[in-house]
């Protein structure tokens, strides 16, 4: 399959029109390779370290969930390293393309992937967008667990270095509706307050954040940035790897950028 049969076929699943506004979905640096077969990198944020490896396995393509570029440059500068990637993306003709806020969306995509590593049912989206698709997703536990259940779960199926969550809650209490959402979901909060979720799994919550969910009776979840969307980088291998491409991987050299000291 050519790259640009590929990205076609992606259209039609996640259409970057769907994208927010301060959002940048699509092609980042298109070198000229269309027309070749696709051999795809897949990665959760595209960065030196992933085109160093992209270079190593001859891909032509990385596809990222987050976006190289997000505002407008006013200079590209040695030493930089949007500058470096976009120098090296057009030296070994490869291509960089994102999909971020129009892959949250969809069926398959990041808080749908979340939903179905917690085996949620009766599954909804926690902002509805367009055609049943929509911003996280908010189900039933079946069988219930308890919080504690509950935690142990995710960092057994998701393993992030720290999983943060609401100091006052009662670890025995049982859990019946979950939301979830992949990435900085903190500013969802009272729209999982609306659903009626007992907990919320998302990252990058600060401080008062977790005050105002714990005034507002909802259990805040931080398993943090990198583990709540990497596993639909990985589905979407997967996915590809069901068309007929030349060649497809997952990244491993994707980075976290944190590390915990324990």
């Amino acid at each position: 399959m050519k790259i640009a049969d590929l990205i076609t076929w992606f259209e039609t699943w996640a259409n970057p029109a769907w994208c927010e506004s301060w959002d940048n979905c699509g092609w980042q640096i298109e070198p000229g390779v269309l027309q070749e077969k696709a051999r795809v990198l897949v990665c959760l944020t595209p960065t030196l370290a992933v085109m160093q490896e992209a270079i190593a396995l001859n891909a032509n393509l990385i596809f990222a969930h987050h976006p190289l570029i997000f505002n407008p440059l006013k200079s590209l500068r040695t030493g930089e390293a949007i500058a470096e990637m976009v120098r090296l993306a057009f030296t070994h003709n490869i291509g960089i393309y994102t999909a971020h806020t129009n892959f949250d969306q969809v069926q398959d995509g990041t808080a749908d992937v979340l939903a179905q590593i917690l085996e949620l049912k009766e599954v909804t989206p926690i902002v509805p967008t367009q055609g049943g698709l929509g911003y996280g997703r908010v189900g039933l536990l079946e069988p219930f667990l308890t919080l504690q259940e509950l935690l142990a779960a995710i960092q057994t199926r998701l393993a992030p270095p720290n999983l943060i969550f609401s100091p006052t809650a009662d670890l025995q209490q049982t859990i019946s509706r979950v939301a979830v959402l992949g990435g900085s979901g903190a500013s969802y909060i009272s729209a999982v307050v609306k659903t009626g979720a007992q907990a919320y799994l998302t990252s990058d919550c600060k401080f008062h954040q977790f005050q105002e969910s714990r005034d507002r009776n909802l259990i805040l979840i931080d398993a943090g940035h990198y583990a709540t969307e990497r596993p639909a980088c990985d589905r979407l291998v997967q996915k590809f790897q069901g068309l007929n491409l030349d060649w497809t991987q997952l990244s491993k050299n994707d980075e976290d950028f944190r590390q915990f000291f324990a």
